[in-house]
């Protein structure tokens, strides 16, 4: 297989992609993936220090980015996003929802607050992130948005309450939108990893539960971040992915397939 014939298939020349959640582990990657493809990635994240060393990774390797400092949680936020965004190309071609919380306790000692802030980033700004971008999408012809799922969106796991009420949420909103947006040429997508360690979940992963989540991923492996690139180029891809929406990709090492 030639490199001009994946150029044609998965190539991102020309593309201007949005990434939320952008400075953590697994959004850099993505980050790198969509830079990498030959997008120009506009890396959005609360952090200016990592949003930073996301734009520099990507420029010192392979590509064009810039940064926006963003909070999910204000729909201002995101709207300012999106014309940070136009601003290179005129419009944004693909959005990927990375941006993600977890809390972990047993559920009697779960409260209403900390309920209430991982909805409010993992659900309710996908929600609003798909709105904003979505009305975009369609006024300028057509979009990829990638919604970042879980295990979680089809397993419930003790601890992580919210967390997995969120991401099945998540899947959930990802088909409908897709349903509503796809005679407006927006695809509209998941991918559902598994158990990669990043910061929102590491200190989670004590010695039982790693045991437990190793017997249960028929790989016998945590996942590294730049496993998910090959899955999000696929969805994003006009030529590759073209006739895909309303649907997820698990990136789990076989997690689902052992339980299901």
């Amino acid at each position: 297989m030639s490199a001009e014939y994946l150029q044609h298939m998965f190539g991102l020349d020309g593309k201007t992609a949005v990434v939320i959640g952008g400075g953590g582990v697994l959004g850099g990657a993505l980050v790198r993936g969509l830079a990498g493809a030959g997008a120009y990635v506009v890396v959005a994240d609360l952090d200016d220090r990592l949003c930073r060393e996301r734009v520099a990774e990507v420029e010192a390797a392979v590509g064009k980015a810039s940064s926006c400092l963003i909070d999910v949680t204000r729909r201002e936020s995101l709207e300012n996003l999106l014309a940070e965004g136009k601003k290179v190309s005129g419009r944004v071609d693909i959005l990927v929802n990375c941006a993600g919380v977890n809390h972990g306790s047993p559920f009697l000692e779960h409260s209403a607050d900390q309920w209430d802030r991982v909805m409010a980033i993992n659900l309710k700004a996908v929600f609003e992130a798909c709105q904003v971008f979505g009305a975009h999408m369609v006024e300028a012809g057509g979009g990829a948005i990638v919604n970042i799922g879980s295990v979680t969106s089809h397993l419930p796991l003790s601890r992580v309450f919210a967390y997995s009420a969120s991401k099945a949420g998540v899947l959930n909103l990802t088909r409908n939108v897709a349903d509503e947006l796809a005679v407006k040429n927006v695809r509209v997508n998941a991918i559902c990893p598994g158990f990669f360690p990043a910061e929102q979940n590491r200190k989670l992963l004590g010695p039982e539960r790693i045991d437990n989540i190793m017997r249960g991923t028929s790989m016998r492996r945590f996942g590294e971040p730049d496993e998910l690139i090959g899955a999000l180029l696929l969805l994003v891809s006009d030529k590759a992915g073209g006739f895909i929406t309303g649907t997820h990709v698990n990136v789990d090492g076989g997690f689902t397939a052992a339980w299901f």
